[in-house]
């Protein structure tokens, strides 16, 4: 058994994917602070050949905040500005009338709290590039928040009865894989390798939202980037 715990990001990258598809069962960590200027409701497409920034509009989003309790600040005119930005970028990618229902299924949600939204966005991701591992928000099971930092996800792989758990490379200053062994559990750190692929004819322009892979690659391509990683 094998899990791995993320704060829930709109469209991330292809790396928080190829972790999704590592383990198991997926934690979508969303009773824990915001992060501003962070990964939650941002990520990079491709325009006019370079990577530029998108932010889903939040209400009064906060650090005091948990994640879980921040709605989405949906207008008419963004969702509009931003359809026309992913026409004008993609219209020519191969892939491009396959995956705007994906998008345009997001702008069209009735819910409102974000993390619902990021989670149903995932899940359909998921969906559709075969991806089985079970995903389920922190909030609704573990009971924890008192914990902190190393403390919670050890508690989390305790009541999970897990044998690994994996986690992206940015924490190895964070977990210690001693601490793990020391109540049977093997610590790994996923460490996605160099990816490239065919973006029109630009340079290409690594580590872009998955929106942009999904755009100029087949499932076939995508199921072998989704596993060019190295544990350590």
């Amino acid at each position: 058994m094998k899990i791995a715990i993320m704060q829930p990001y709109i469209f991330p990258y292809i790396g928080y994917f190829q972790l999704i598809n590592a383990v198991d069962k997926f934690i979508i960590y969303d009773d824990v602070s915001f992060i501003n200027k962070g990964w939650i409701n941002r990520n990079r497409i491709l325009v006019n050949g370079k990577d530029s920034l998108f932010t889903i509009p939040l209400k009064e989003a906060s650090q005091n905040k948990l994640i879980n309790s921040i709605e989405v600040n949906w207008d008419s005119a963004w969702k509009s500005k931003f359809l026309k930005t992913i026409e004008q970028s993609y219209k020519k990618a191969p892939y491009y009338q396959q995956i705007l229902p994906l998008i345009e299924d997001l702008l069209n949600t009735e819910k409102s709290i974000f993390s619902e939204i990021i989670f149903e966005n995932l899940t359909q991701i998921c969906q559709y590039l075969g991806i089985k591992t079970e995903i389920v928000p922190s909030s609704s099971i573990y009971q924890n928040t008192a914990l902190k930092a190393q403390e919670r996800i050890i508690d989390i792989c305790e009541q999970e009865k897990i044998d690994t758990y994996i986690n992206p490379i940015g924490g190895l200053e964070l977990y210690d894989k001693a601490a793990f062994q020391t109540i049977g559990k093997e610590l790994f750190f996923i460490k996605s390798k160099a990816i490239c692929y065919t973006q029109f004819k630009n340079e290409f322009v690594p580590w872009l939202s998955i929106i942009d892979v999904l755009m100029f690659n087949s499932l076939e391509q995508i199921s072998v980037l989704l596993n060019d990683y190295e544990l350590v």
